[in-house]
């Protein structure tokens, strides 16, 4: 039986690799470290956002309306239809979780749920759902605003409550767009990507990557970085209060996913390192971003940010705009890519 399976498994990836494009046509050329090579894994897909894994292995995708399963041969059939600005999906005990502006639902055959109604709509609309380790289920929702205070304390937060919608808290505050969402193997803690304030210049807030906390304050809007006040909205008790964030990243790179690796095919030192898609900037003067980084994770501890997969920028242009990452079946790095409509996966050469 376990030869058979091993047989399976090697037909399996030989398909992929023999279904996969690569992308090397002019200037629209991905570009890799030594020893990885990049495909083009799906296409067609207007709207993508977040994807998650099955517990059988099936690459899913959330599109604006609905959620896909995405297997090899651009192979795309609907799961979940009829959705409004779906933008992330978790799997859990045989439900699908979906993240719409406006509600969180999950389904199974035959059945679907809202189990969080009436998140607030307008400025940043994705809301990205996870479940924990301690099988709790966490919901990011962004601000309305550039910068602003709250009338809503869901906003600019996130939110934690038992998989069905009960027992809802806000969880933590001050992130002014956390979209990605992470739970660290072994530790537990959950990591959020997050969008710092426009219009204070070309490098000024910096990105981050924080530590979510329960009743963490985070700065926003009053603070950013390491506890800099905010020219409009500054307040010094708030900064003192706040939690720093773990990771600084390049001002307007707009980080989205967020995925730590545990594939079992990248090598040893790659095991246990934090990917992130930077989705890439839409004002700054020259555009930075549209790639995905590295962050190895020795001991838990975030080493020197690395770039990973580029090529997306090209003389001040995109063709392409990263959005989410996630680990496949088969041990690949897969990202989405909204711009483009497609996904791409990155694995180690054959």
């Amino acid at each position: 039986m376990r030869l058979a399976a091993l047989l399976v498994q090697g037909l399996l990836l030989l398909l992929i690799a023999s279904c996969a494009r690569t992308v090397d046509a002019g200037d629209q050329r991905l570009k890799v470290p030594a020893g990885f090579e990049v495909t083009e894994w799906a296409r067609g897909l207007s709207g993508i956002r977040f994807m998650a894994v099955s517990p059988s292995g099936v690459l899913h995708a959330a599109l604006s309306n609905r959620v896909v399963s995405v297997q090899p041969g651009n192979k795309i059939q609907t799961v979940v239809d009829g959705l409004s600005h779906a933008s992330s999906l978790a799997f859990h005990e045989g439900w699908i979780y979906v993240g719409e502006e406006t509600r969180i639902i999950r389904w199974r055959p035959g059945k679907r749920e809202t189990v969080v109604p009436n998140l607030p709509d307008g400025g940043h609309w994705t809301r990205t759902v996870v479940i924990g380790p301690d099988k709790k289920m966490y919901v990011s929702v962004g601000s309305s605003c550039n910068k602003c205070i709250e009338a809503d304390k869901r906003r600019a937060a996130i939110l934690q409550a038992d998989p069905d919608g009960r027992n809802l808290i806000v969880y933590a505050t001050g992130l002014r767009n956390s979209v990605g969402l992470a739970f660290q193997p072994g530790t537990g803690e959950l990591f959020a990507t997050e969008n710092g304030t426009d219009m204070l210049g070309d490098d000024t807030p910096p990105e981050e990557i924080n530590v979510i906390r329960k009743g963490g304050f985070y700065g926003w809007p009053f603070c950013y970085g390491d506890g800099t006040p905010d020219p409009d909205m500054g307040n010094p008790e708030k900064c003192r209060n706040m939690i720093r964030p773990l990771i600084k990243i390049q001002a307007h790179s707009a980080p989205l996913g967020i995925t730590f690796y545990q594939g079992g095919k990248f090598g040893a030192e790659y095991e246990g390192d934090m990917f992130v898609a930077l989705h890439g900037s839409w004002n700054r003067s020259s555009p930075v971003g549209d790639k995905v980084i590295r962050v190895p994770m020795r001991g838990g501890h975030p080493g020197a940010v690395q770039d990973f997969v580029t090529g997306w920028l090209v003389n001040g242009r995109y063709w392409g705009r990263p959005v989410g990452v996630t680990v496949g079946a088969d041990g690949a790095l897969y990202v989405s890519d909204d711009s483009g409509g497609r996904i791409w996966r990155v694995a180690r050469k054959l």
